[in-house]
């Protein structure tokens, strides 16, 4: 096997590497999403010592502690645990909107991009959308979309809105255009739901609570497995009434489970600790944003990654996201194509300041 000269894979003159050794000896940058973070020591240990009972007759004392906890960080009466994000926004759909009703939503947001369709497969309703610049919706787009009160049109049943915007970048929903929408929805007599799956980071990127981002929402959904980093579960919160609907229909879907406890002790540790550490990666996704700025070929705008997602376009190197995405995985580094030209990054608590300039170094020699 041919020695490649003067190189180690951890700096050390000791031995000398071929390209292959050296390459397995290195651990592999997964920026695909912030789901891929493994639960932390505390998140085990709370994990393996939770007290537990049958969550489905209400008896699971660390699920009951996880929603209560939840329902005060965000100022509601009532809070559930569901297994996924996609679950709970699909609750909240079914707890508002009657089947044949249309759902007005951006027309990147995940409910109508990646949760399959269900909102009409499932739940019988039909989604309404615009394109937003930056992923943000004002009342100016939405006020189009609402159907007249007559029965030649299908109905308004849901109005949804996204914070942090998943494929706008991570972008922020201002507070005071999500309050004018809030109310001018409740005007129109309509519901209002808020897709918060990553709404700590927004918190985080504005230094307000998720209390005050999320206010006058009708019904929230957040994740705990995504920037939080616990393995599993979603939170759906609301009045005391609404959640008592969500529970019927988590049951309806499936998504009753039993001795639950064992994974809201890690739904807890996050929501105590993780919101701590979060802006060290908004500061390591600007870090990538301006790197990836840097290199030819290459087109993002550090400026408006205000949280831990960075999308950029890669139609100037002459090579498609797919190309590149697969030419990065062969080197350890992982990201994923969203579009033809387009590559998302996510940071998370498991990728530190220097596996993003390993991934920046690697980014510019693919290219």
């Amino acid at each position: 096997m041919k020695k490649k000269k003067g190189r180690t894979a951890g700096g050390s003159s000791a031995k000398v590497l071929a390209d292959g050794e050296e390459l397995a000896l290195l651990e592999r940058v997964d920026l695909r999403s912030d789901t891929v973070t493994k639960p932390t020591a505390a998140m085990r240990r709370a994990m393996a010592e939770a007290e537990v009972g049958d969550d489905v007759y209400g008896e699971d004392p660390t699920v009951n502690r996880l929603q209560e906890c939840a329902a005060e960080i965000f100022g509601r009466e009532a809070a559930l645990f569901v297994p996924s994000g996609s679950m709970g926004n699909l609750i909240a759909i079914k707890t508002w909107a009657r089947p044949g009703t249309e759902i007005i939503c951006e027309q990147r947001a995940h409910t109508n991009q990646y949760e399959l369709a269900s909102m009409s497969a499932v739940a019988g309703c039909f989604p309404r959308t615009t394109f937003a610049p930056d992923g943000i919706l004002s009342w100016e787009l939405i006020e189009p979309l609402i159907r007249p009160k007559t029965y030649l049109f299908s109905q308004t049943g849901l109005v949804w809105l996204e914070n942090t915007h998943n494929m706008a970048g991570g972008s922020v929903h201002p507070l005071a255009s999500a309050e004018e929408i809030c109310d001018r929805v409740h005007a129109r007599g309509l519901p209002i739901h808020l897709d918060g799956a990553r709404i700590f980071n927004a918190a985080v990127a504005t230094g307000k609570s998720v209390a005050e981002l999320s206010r006058k929402f009708d019904s929230v959904m957040f994740c705990l497995s995504k920037g939080l980093g616990a393995p599993v579960g979603s939170m759906v919160l609301g009045s005391r009434e609404f959640i008592e609907k969500a529970h019927v229909t988590r049951k309806l879907l499936g998504g009753a489970m039993r001795q639950a406890g064992v994974l809201a002790a890690a739904g807890l540790i996050a929501l105590e600790e993780s919101p701590k550490i979060l802006r060290r990666d908004h500061e390591n996704a600007r870090f990538l944003a301006e790197g990836l700025a840097k290199i030819k070929g290459i087109s993002v705008d550090p400026k408006k990654v205000v949280t831990n997602i960075v999308i950029f376009d890669v139609r100037g190197t002459g090579k498609t996201a797919a190309e590149i995405s697969g030419a990065l995985a062969k080197r350890k580094i992982l990201a994923n194509p969203t579009e033809k030209f387009a590559i998302r990054m996510v940071t998370h608590y498991d990728v530190d300041r220097g596996a993003c300039e390993r991934a920046l170094n690697i980014v510019g020699e693919v290219v």
